[in-house]
């Protein structure tokens, strides 16, 4: 989630202030256990409970703007009760917030202590560091450092990426439900796009996807997908390579192969195949709002890519590349938080299909949950009790979609689950969508 807004969007910035509050300047401060704090259900520090994301008028400003159009972070922020997010208002400082796919670690103790060091430099655009991320990312994943590009985030890449390589003539071909910053670029863009239903094992139906569209000039897959965090093997993905439009580039998201037991089609970068491989470091590695992403792809695509970057997209913040460094050279970071999301999500996955609640089969850090009702009706009781969870696609009404927290955030989301499921209403309950909330449901 978020991974940018989209150009030509008709929010205005005023329209979605994101602001971030710290306590008493400490947002960065190194504290040492909260893997350990997550996997137990201790608290975080007073910081990180309290970075919430400020939200100035989103419902107001979206049915203002008659916006037709959302990004994923709009969605959700559009899902989210008027009556606590509104005008100035903060979210309520209890609030558990599993609605983003945040990681709620943040970054790593020595993420965190690279980026401090380096605030003296931060006057600087220190280059050579960028370039020093690239290579280090392409050699730790055996590439030409040519075959290497970093950004600010990976959606500004998937943005560039959906204008390079789609045309009203060469279609955009998605799974269905997916992530929805490509399709959304594309149609602003006129370029038709396919969505290709899930196959019954909610992988990505990859014979369909690739019949879709004979002039197809960009086909998304993100594996593990979001929002189901389910995989699509690597055989399928290698399959999709050799039987598609020859017109077609492949764009793999890997934005949450760290949480999964999926190998990386990184390989095939290097094989020289006309695919594109997206990383971020918004979710294992717990930097969403420090945007650091990487694509990876023949140097002949990448330049395609690179036209469409603006002066803007090439600097990273120097600080958050210093983060990105340190957490490439951290052996232990992957496996340690693999380990914790998995054994939290497994546990909530299994308590809620006891519970007669079918769930997704993720290997990721969120999983489709089937609520057997409208899905922003039980969003907003959860709401109620200051428990926010993700929203729900137009192909599955009935569904939500659950980050994974915190042990102690994932107790209080079945508690609140429980109770909005046993029909414990609350006063929030009654209150009207948001405004613009329904307008999702449509979307092309």
């Amino acid at each position: 989630m978020g991974r940018g807004f989209l150009p030509g969007h008709r929010l205005c910035p005023t329209a979605l202030a994101v602001r971030l509050k710290t306590d008493q300047g400490q947002a960065l401060a190194s504290t040492p256990g909260r893997e350990q704090a997550m996997q137990q259900g201790g608290n975080m520090d007073s910081a990180s409970r309290r970075a919430f994301l400020r939200v100035s008028g989103v419902a107001a400003g979206v049915a203002a703007m008659g916006m037709d159009l959302f990004s994923e972070r709009e969605l959700a922020m559009a899902a989210m009760p008027t009556e606590i997010f509104s005008g100035t208002a903060m979210p309520p400082a209890d609030a558990v917030l599993i609605n983003f796919n945040e990681n709620p670690l943040g970054p790593s103790a020595a993420a965190r202590k690279a980026a401090i060091a380096l605030l003296p430099q931060s006057g600087r655009y220190l280059f050579p560091q960028q370039l020093h991320l690239a290579e280090l990312f392409a050699s730790q994943h055996h590439l030409p450092a040519d075959h290497v590009e970093v950004y600010p985030g990976s959606g500004v890449a998937l943005d560039a990426l959906t204008l390079a390589f789609t045309s009203p003539s060469a279609p955009l071909v998605v799974a269905d439900p997916s992530y929805e910053q490509p399709f959304q670029m594309a149609g602003k863009h006129q370029v038709p796009v396919h969505k290709v239903p899930l196959r019954p094992d909610f992988s990505h139906d990859v014979k369909a996807m690739a019949a879709a569209a004979p002039n197809a000039g960009l086909i998304y897959v993100c594996n593990p997908n979001n929002p189901t965090g389910t995989v699509t093997s690597r055989s399928d993905i290698e399959w999709l390579l050799a039987n598609k439009p020859k017109s077609a580039i492949v764009l793999v998201d890997e934005a949450y192969i760290h949480f999964s037991d999926a190998p990386s089609v990184l390989d095939l970068v290097a094989q020289g195949k006309d695919v594109v491989v997206l990383r971020t470091f918004s979710k294992l590695y717990g930097m969403a709002g420090m945007r650091v992403g990487a694509v990876a792809a023949r140097p002949d695509l990448l330049a395609h890519i690179q036209a469409l970057r603006t002066g803007g997209g090439a600097a990273l913040p120097v600080m958050s590349v210093a983060a990105a460094i340190a957490s490439l050279n951290d052996p232990r970071l992957v496996p340690t938080r693999k380990k914790i999301n998995a054994t939290i999500r497994d546990e909530n996955i299994a308590w809620l299909r006891k519970e007669g609640y079918a769930c997704t089969p993720s290997q990721g850090n969120c999983f489709m949950l089937d609520v057997k009702r409208p899905g922003h009706e039980v969003a907003m009781q959860m709401a109620s009790r200051h428990v926010f969870v993700g929203r729900s696609w137009p192909i599955w009404p009935n569904q939500l979609r659950i980050s994974v927290g915190t042990a102690s955030e994932m107790s209080r989301f079945r508690k609140a689950f429980s109770e909005a499921m046993a029909g414990k209403l609350t006063a929030l309950a009654a209150a009207p969508v948001p405004a613009g909330l329904a307008s999702w449901q449509s979307l092309a």
